[in-house]
């Protein structure tokens, strides 16, 4: 299923869902950050998707990982909570999503990288490299809040 992002563009579809969903900002002991491909719209991204009902919002960081990399992760701190009405995204089956994003620091306890059906590709990046690959704006916010380690939340499962 095919994706597009709408940042802040009058043209952009009215919203017709929201759904509470997680980013993971997954840093190894080399500092290099785990990356995606999303295979929605071709662009680089930090692993995470949708909270599931019966979960725990650190369940489903851990589960989104997991699913999406093949790393095994464990979730550290909460970096943002991103809810800007602006930021709207268009799914082929006619779901217009207005974000609802929180981006967790989470570090990798195992696991191999490997893809899924919603990643072309996953690789640990350094953060000098990120600025090569194609990542959203909204992205990139995320990622330069959890490279900040003076913005931080306590987190409590």
């Amino acid at each position: 299923m095919g994706r597009i992002d709408y940042l802040h563009d009058p043209e952009a579809p009215p919203a017709n869902s929201v759904v509470p969903s997680v980013v993971a900002f997954v840093q190894n002991d080399a500092g290099e950050v785990l990356m995606i491909r999303r295979s929605d719209n071709g662009r680089w991204a930090l692993p995470g998707g949708g909270h599931d009902v019966g979960e725990s919002i650190s369940d489903t960081v851990v589960r989104e990982v997991w699913e999406e990399t093949g790393i095994k992760a464990e979730v550290v701190d909460v970096s943002g909570i991103y809810t800007d009405p602006g930021h709207v995204m268009q799914y082929d089956d006619g779901e217009v999503r207005q974000q609802f994003s929180i981006c967790f620091r989470a570090r990798p306890v195992g696991g191999e990288v490997r893809t899924s059906n919603e990643t072309t590709e996953v690789r640990w990046v350094t953060p000098t490299d990120l600025s090569q690959l194609d990542i959203h704006s909204t992205m990139q916010l995320r990622i330069e809040h959890a490279i900040d380690r003076t913005r931080s939340a306590p987190y409590i499962g």
